[in-house]
């Protein structure tokens, strides 16, 4: 029998095939969630998206989805879109170091994006578990909003290795700090009002303790040990990835961009993870949550147009099928929209926008047609049938137009999604 190519057959195969679910609380009892053990099986890295932060019902997903993998299934690392500099202390507060009220203190200059509550999980679940879990930052600093997250382990790292490469880091702090800010929003403007000689100095300083650093290594191991080198290249090299970002974010505010230059961030992120990776036990399972535009395995595109390489592709690309992608989006309600203001905390504003009906050819028009309110579907099979299927999903208030059983390996789809209402400064 021929395999099915219109838009009606993938709706009857998602109602064959996507599996309800019943709860969103995260209280909840977590069995409904047991299908997702055969669908995940195999996976070393399940990523859980989002098409939107600030999303009540998508924090609500992936905190019951974290539960469920480290109780049930095993898994021993959470990996966030946050800072790989800043995450080291907070994995050191996961395991016990200082006081639970601490968290608010950590994470007084990160956007909110929904990590406190699986911070918090993971912090009371370390306290009687067998096996912890770690916490693991795979992001430029802040966001992509300041390099002195970065900066200042690397000066550490160097006053004991190589002390005469510091006034080359303190002049390039001395820049960073003269811009940096909470987010890129905030930094990437504050970036291109700088003069020209700061900012080529800037590069020039970060290419040339990168080099060094790699050249160097021998004797920075012989004056230290491997891990102590192997975090702080890491770090310098969230550095420069970030102030490419600037140059990058700076182009595209001002409509001049090159094709897809933000990508360095989501190349940063990839490689963050596969570096935590080959430090990890080769039987530990990581649970990975950023923005559905980072997870997904096909390029970003609008109206034809490239736009980035997420670090989903590069996941792919390394670790096959042992990198899952779940997606998650809704068919209905709010979204949260970003809105660039510098005079705002994190240099935008949050607009609670509702969402139009489902576009005709998107995932969610297919769930929407299935009637089957909260499911998640494993789009492996879809694949493996040759189907046509859905060519867009939302992203935020709009859509991203890609092969969506190529970009995702699962999708869960709730019936609707609310705004966060982030606390007032």
């Amino acid at each position: 029998m021929p395999a099915a190519t219109d838009r009606t057959s993938f709706t009857d195969w998602l109602h064959g095939h996507a599996t309800p679910l019943s709860h969103l609380d995260p209280a909840a009892p977590l069995d409904d969630l047991e299908p997702l053990r055969d669908i995940l099986d195999g996976a070393r890295v399940v990523a859980l998206g989002e098409h939107s932060h600030f999303i009540d019902e998508f924090a609500a997903m992936r905190q019951r989805i974290l539960q469920f993998l480290v109780e049930r299934c095993g898994f021993t690392v959470l990996a966030f879109e946050y800072g790989f500099c800043e995450a080291i202390p907070l994995d050191a507060w996961t395991h016990g170091t200082g006081a639970d009220d601490d968290l608010s203190a950590l994470l007084a200059t990160a956007v909110p994006i929904g990590f406190q509550e699986p911070l918090r999980f993971i912090r009371r679940h370390n306290r009687t578990a067998a096996e912890p879990v770690r916490f693991a930052g795979i992001d430029i600093p802040a966001a992509g909003g300041s390099l002195l997250p970065a900066l200042a382990p690397v000066a550490d790292y160097l006053h004991h290795t190589d002390p005469e490469t510091l006034p080359m880091v303190q002049s390039a702090t001395t820049i960073a700090a003269s811009f940096a800010g909470d987010s890129a929003a905030v930094a990437a403007p504050a970036w291109a009002r700088l003069t020209t000689t700061d900012q080529d100095t800037l590069s020039a300083l970060l290419a040339r303790l990168l080099i060094r650093f790699r050249s160097l290594k021998p004797l920075y191991l012989s004056r230290g040990d491997r891990h102590s080198y192997d975090t702080a290249l890491r770090c310098l090299e969230a550095a420069c990835h970030g102030d490419y970002t600037f140059r990058a974010m700076a182009a595209l505010f001002a409509g001049d961009g090159l094709t897809a230059d933000t990508s360095a961030r989501d190349l940063y992120m990839a490689e963050s993870l596969l570096w935590h990776l080959n430090r990890l036990e080769p039987t530990a399972r990581v649970v990975l949550m950023a923005h559905n535009a980072h997870i997904q395995k096909t390029p970003i595109a609008f109206d034809g147009h490239l736009t980035g390489l997420p670090m989903g592709q590069h996941l792919y690309h390394a670790l096959g099928d042992s990198y899952f992608a779940l997606g998650l989006t809704s068919v209905t309600g709010h979204t949260a929209d970003m809105r660039r203001d510098e005079a705002a905390p994190f240099g935008f504003t949050v607009h609670d926008t509702p969402l139009e009906p489902p576009a005709p050819g998107s995932i969610e028009a297919a769930f929407a047609e299935t009637g089957l309110g909260l499911a998640v579907a494993d789009l492996r099979q879809a694949r493996a049938e040759n189907l046509s299927a859905p060519d867009r999903i939302r992203m935020q208030g709009i859509y991203q137009q890609t092969p969506v059983i190529d970009a995702f390996d699962g999708i869960l789809s709730t019936p609707a999604s609310t705004t966060t209402e982030l606390e007032k400064p």
